[in-house]
């Protein structure tokens, strides 16, 4: 009777320890299950949100070639307006020109155009490069011959040929100049001006001993 009750007893806690086990895994294929449902809701967000992204990229791309061809013909648009007042001078002064009383009121109104058109350029961050006078650079300046003037320093610059501008600070075209090249000196080359001064009590006393040997 006892020996059965012990068995019974086993048998329970085999069935408990079963029941404890069987709960465990449930417990984790549930867990399991609810992070592969997170995991699936996840991805089907990035799907989303990467389907999206690659709608708006394929706009863009559509978009953007149309925005730079409105901007250029805007900007184009812009600087034409701003240079027909400049042509509508220069088409009053022609027709003045034949009526003109003197040349000076002819070139006074020319400059009055050459200097608004300046005007508009500085507008536009465009401006013009030093260059008379100054120092030769090849990053604004392009030699077109040298040229030798002894009262000026080497590499300055004798004559402008052709202006040069920057647009925004970049150099869109360098100015052509002549540069000044003074001749190299040679070691045997010498002048009258290069020799020391001699004293003068010396040629005084030149000129005595010729005057007595003359005597």
């Amino acid at each position: 009777m006892k020996h059965k009750r012990k068995e019974e007893s086993k048998t329970e806690d085999l069935q408990q320890a079963d029941d404890k086990e069987q709960k465990a895994q449930e417990c984790k294929l549930e867990e399991l299950h609810e992070k592969i449902e997170s995991l699936q809701k996840e991805k089907d967000e990035l799907f989303a949100k990467l389907q999206r992204v690659s709608a708006d990229y394929a706009n863009f791309q559509k978009r953007i070639p149309k925005q730079i061809s409105d901007t250029i013909g805007y900007e184009k648009e812009r600087i034409i307006k701003a240079l027909l007042p400049v042509l509508d001078n220069f088409e009053r002064t022609l027709q003045n020109a034949h009526s003109a009383e003197n040349v000076d009121l002819l070139v006074k109104g020319i400059q009055i155009i050459y200097d608004q058109f300046l005007d508009i350029l500085k507008s536009h961050n465009v401006e013009r490069i030093e260059a008379l006078g100054e120092r030769f650079d090849p990053v604004f300046h392009q030699a077109m011959r040298q040229q030798t003037d002894p009262d000026k320093e080497q590499a300055i610059v004798l004559e402008e040929f052709q202006k040069g501008y920057k647009l925004n600070g970049r150099v869109i075209r360098p100015s052509t100049v002549i540069v000044n090249k003074l001749p190299e000196e040679k070691p045997g080359d010498w002048r009258e001006a290069d020799l020391p001064e001699q004293p003068k009590d010396e040629y005084d006393a030149a000129d005595e001993c010729e005057r007595t040997d003359t005597e």
